[in-house]
């Protein structure tokens, strides 16, 4: 089998109503994405998605006439353009979904196959007032949601704390709340500092009083120490990786046992068959692995099938803030992915990774060159 064809296809959804990311200091009016369709001589076709994909035409002529089976050697390509190039993860999930389909099997049961489900938190995306924070909380777990994930905003601490202590206390103890300080990495453009130690320490202690199951990013990537002495002192547990690119990287974060729980997007840090090996190296370690996840359906897909191959948990993460931010939104081009009512995120029982493309929808949307 060889690779006749990969196929980008450029969207763009504009917001109405507009949704505002707490990490980008940038607001956009539109919602961008990048549709692969890697093509095969034999009549097989598989899709990814997740990142933008610019600059990748420069490289395709590598992966064109390459048996896409031979997905170790597909993966080393990968890694030596995004050394000059951009995030190109979204085509090894297109490849992943070809292997599926050949094996005719879903690609979670080829990553191992522990389970065919998993419980999914409702990761909100915008900073919200404490009182509009809980009734979205309370929205989220009528829908079966049993966990959510609040950003706060650096500068705006004491709002974002009120939000928590507030959800906690409308909630109760049988809702479980994580945290996100978004300081891992940074969007183009902010240039801001991060957070002191100091600080980051007091806002732990503060959360950890209010049960917050996981701190998420609390430091820069390279304060290590900073990240174990927050764990340490404060007693909350601490993940991160989630945009680190390379496998070397989140292994000596693994080694120097810098969290508790790891993170890695397989669409945007690492991929999927690097991410799989950071599952184990992490739980060899009595440690975590839940991907992040905040792309589009297609990225949550792909990141789906290897967390629930490899018995992630405790719960996955599902982009989902209304109104500016609902499944239909996010995942535009295909049927959009939503949970059952027991919280849970099911993985496709199709061969491949089970997406379902709307391509009336990928029509409207496309961007005109």
């Amino acid at each position: 089998m060889k690779i006749t064809a990969i196929r980008l296809t450029r969207l763009v959804l504009p917001l109405d109503p507009p949704f505002t990311a707490a990490w980008d200091p940038d607001p956009r009016t539109t919602f961008a994405a990048t549709l692969v369709e890697v093509q095969t001589d034999d009549g097989v076709t598989g899709y990814g998605s997740g990142d933008t994909m610019d600059g990748f035409e420069a490289y395709e002529h590598l992966f064109l006439g390459t048996d896409p089976l031979q997905i170790l050697n597909q993966v080393r390509r990968l890694e030596t353009v995004n050394f000059h190039g951009g995030r190109y993860w979204p085509l090894e999930a297109a490849l992943w979904d070809i292997i599926g389909q050949v094996a005719g099997l879903p690609v979670s049961v080829l990553f191992g196959g522990a389970k065919d489900r998993l419980p999914a938190y409702a990761s909100c995306g915008e900073l919200k007032s404490p009182g509009a924070r809980v009734e979205s909380a309370l929205a989220a777990k009528e829908l079966g949601f049993r966990a959510m994930k609040i950003r706060i905003a650096r500068d705006r601490l004491a709002e974002g704390i009120a939000a928590v202590r507030a959800t906690r206390e409308a909630l109760g103890d049988d809702f479980e709340i994580m945290v996100d300080l978004n300081q891992m990495w940074r969007m183009s453009g902010d240039i801001e500092p991060a957070l002191p130690l100091a600080a980051v320490q007091r806002v732990a202690a503060e959360l950890n009083e209010l049960r917050v199951l996981w701190l998420e990013e609390p430091l820069p990537q390279v304060d290590v120490v900073g990240a174990r002495r927050v764990r340490a002192q404060t007693g909350i547990q601490v993940s991160g990786g989630e945009m680190v690119r390379s496998l070397p990287e989140l292994m000596a974060l693994i080694e120097a046992d810098a969290f508790d729980i790891y993170q890695p997007d397989v669409a945007l840090a690492v991929g999927m068959y690097r991410a799989r090996q950071v599952a184990e190296s992490a739980n060899l370690r009595h440690r975590l692995f839940t991907p992040h996840t905040w792309s589009n359906g297609l990225g949550l897909l792909a990141n789906l099938h290897v967390a629930a191959g490899v018995d992630a948990g405790p719960f996955i993460e599902f982009p989902f803030d209304p109104p500016g931010w609902t499944p239909e939104r996010r995942d535009f081009f295909m049927t959009p992915l939503m949970i059952d009512s027991r919280g849970d995120l099911v993985v496709p029982a199709a061969a491949g990774l089970g997406a379902h493309i709307d391509h009336e929808a990928v029509a409207r949307y496309t961007v005109q060159s």
